[in-house]
């Protein structure tokens, strides 16, 4: 694939002009274009004549030195989850066709055009959000990364994100959350993914999976990318980031569920990375995390994503039901055998989780652990329904953990050039999203050598 440039190369290249963003948009949209590539499958919509036209306004602010900010007219593409104003949001699914177009912007999204980002256009995801495979039988599937002949998925459910920025069909792409929609896809295709602390990002304009799991955060190629865009979405100011030594850091590698059942490639690619680190100073301890034994009995119907897909959905579904892809609607559907006792449960069940892992990850940096225990299957290989709820577990479970407990993690590329895709994912505890991408962007080179 090829080396496309970071966001902050982008801006220097704009500064200086070496390129324009007319120039950005319209590479972008011939590679969407191409057709031998996956640009058909990648976007749901796109935004060709508002994106030239918002690319040709941030040129003309840039001369006269009144570009919104410093990565003004830099093209990023929305997940089809968010609000566009004056779109239809489908969210990957064909039960919305004949739902009214949005009046405003989600709030990321006008966040996003305020800094002068240009949309480029809508992704393809998984429908309603609900796997973490990334397979869409009514738009297609794009093929990620790995072995691109044979056709492998690209994680999901932020699919169509992590392809556009890997084939530089955008520069950074507006993803979600809610067990691991922003990482899965990005360890599936080698590139940055961001779970943020979920409280510092409004939910609002965006089609919900589960209100209280649901994040919203970025895609990109590198940590620092992925900072950008977060201190955007979280309406902070973008701070230069600074990388943490990795000599002195103390990180913990939960031993419970993290590890079991790993592809091989994934066990040996998070070993050497874990022995890279080590041998460059880092203090790892392996650890139980007892509590993490707690998170499957409380998901042993549905947890929360059902039950709160199943309040959002339940008169759609009654209505066109038909028209969802099974492997969805069955999901949502588990949400109607939960009782109002169980749910109260759950939040309880799950505040105790929250206390007793952030008692337990105090003396530690981070938790260091695979993205996914399995690497990208072959899309024809999950034809049967058995082998897609066996993979899209695999898939879920270790982003998961860190949803359940309202953590913050960022999933970094951790294979060697020519090897098959393998994410390591750096997590913490909520509010603690500097730090991490701080000790992130200083093992982003170590862990892959």
């Amino acid at each position: 694939m090829p080396d496309f440039p970071t966001l902050a190369k982008l801006a220097d290249d704009l500064e200086s002009g070496r390129t324009t963003s007319r120039k950005l948009v319209e590479a972008c949209l011939a590679r969407i274009a191409d057709p031998a590539g996956e640009g058909q499958r990648t976007f749901i919509h796109v935004d060709k004549d508002a994106a030239l036209a918002t690319a040709d306004a941030m040129d003309g602010l840039r001369k006269v030195k009144a570009a919104p900010s410093r990565y003004a007219g830099i093209p990023i593409s929305i997940k089809d989850l968010f609000d566009i104003r004056g779109q239809v949001t489908r969210a990957g699914s064909r039960a919305l066709d004949d739902s009214a177009p949005a009046d405003q912007d989600a709030a990321t999204v006008a966040r996003l055009r305020k800094a002068g980002f240009v949309v480029i256009g809508r992704t393809n995801m998984t429908e309603f959000a609900y796997s973490g495979i990334g397979i869409n039988p009514h738009y297609g599937t794009p093929k990620g990364a790995w072995n691109r002949a044979e056709g492998h998925v690209p994680g999901g459910s932020s699919s169509g994100a992590a392809v556009s920025v890997l084939d530089g069909m955008a520069h950074g792409a507006l993803g979600t959350d809610t067990g691991g929609s922003c990482r899965i896809p990005a360890a599936f295709n080698g590139i940055v993914g961001y779970k943020p602390t979920q409280r510092r990002v409004p939910l609002d304009g965006s089609v919900p999976l589960s209100f209280s799991l649901d994040s919203i955060g970025p895609l990109a190629r590198s940590v620092s990318c992925c900072a950008i865009l977060d201190a955007v979405l979280a309406n902070e100011p973008i701070v230069p980031l600074k990388p943490r030594a990795v000599k002195g850091m103390r990180l913990a590698v939960p031993t419970t569920i993290a590890l079991d059942d790993l592809d091989a490639d994934v066990a040996s690619t998070f070993e050497r990375a874990l022995k890279s680190l080590a041998d460059h100073g880092a203090v790892i301890e392996r650890i139980e995390m007892a509590e993490f034994h707690d998170i499957g009995p409380m998901n042993a119907k549905g947890g929360f994503a059902a039950s709160e897909s199943y309040a959002w959905h339940r008169y759609l579904i009654a209505a066109k039901g038909d028209i969802y892809d099974p492997r969805v609607s069955v999901r949502i559907m588990r949400g109607e055998a939960q009782s109002a006792a169980d749910y109260i449960d759950l939040l309880n069940e799950r505040r105790s989780l929250i206390a007793r892992v952030n008692a337990r990850v105090a003396p530690y940096d981070a938790l260091m652990l695979p993205t996914t225990a399995n690497t990208p299957p072959k899309i024809s290989d999950l034809a049967d329904d058995k082998a897609f709820t066996r993979e899209n577990l695999r898939a879920l479970r270790n982003c998961t953990l860190i949803n359940m407990i309202d953590g913050c993690a960022i999933s970094l590329p951790a294979h060697r050039e020519g090897d098959v895709p393998v994410g390591l994912m750096l997590a913490g505890a909520g509010g603690s999203d500097r730090r991490i991408f701080e000790l992130a962007a200083g093992m982003e080179a170590v862990i892959r050598v």
